[in-house]
């Protein structure tokens, strides 16, 4: 069977939310909870200042665009193709094309990945600002996947977030 990837649907300007709901009943219907597994529409907070009040409200990152987990077949790609609002997929002449993992990295939509590092763990940092500092895990945070570090600094502990991928056990 196909691996799933991420996939970009161009939509109708302002139809984002509409398309991602759209295709999320079109899954419910069809029974295809397991071909298309995820439909996002990224968002980022910006500040807003209107009035002299500063507000912090949610922006689509990508507007006109739906990203969707899914595996391409000729059924999943009929089913987003011929949802209301939707123009296309990205890539040439409407031919899908997956993007990598480098460039999902940066919009904070992953995998879920499996730390094998646990509370209480003893890690060396090993790249970065604060690379060879011993630390103990205080928590795991698995979305961002980050653990927050105790390390000693100026005669104290303080708390410090590193990416899983700079630190090693020891």
């Amino acid at each position: 069977m196909a691996e799933a990837q991420w996939y970009v649907v161009h939509t109708y300007s302002g139809y984002e939310n509409k398309v991602k709901a759209n295709i999320e009943k079109s899954i419910q219907n069809l029974h295809l909870e397991d071909q298309i597994l995820d439909v996002q529409v990224p968002m980022q907070n910006v500040a807003e200042v209107k009035n002299g009040q500063k507000k912090n409200v949610q922006k689509k990152l990508f507007p006109g665009y739906v990203l969707l987990h899914m595996i391409m077949n000729d059924e999943t790609w009929y089913v987003v193709r011929n949802t209301r609002g939707v123009t296309g997929f990205v890539g040439p002449e409407s031919k899908p094309v997956p993007l990598t993992d480098a460039e999902m990295a940066p919009l904070g939509i992953s995998e879920e990945v499996q730390l094998d590092y646990e509370v209480g763990d003893t890690v060396r940092v090993s790249s970065g600002a604060w690379e060879e500092t011993v630390g103990v895990i205080r928590s795991i945070n698995q979305g961002k996947s980050t653990v927050t570090i105790g390390v000693e600094m100026f005669g104290r502990e303080t708390a410090v977030e590193i990416s899983v991928l700079d630190i090693r056990k020891m």
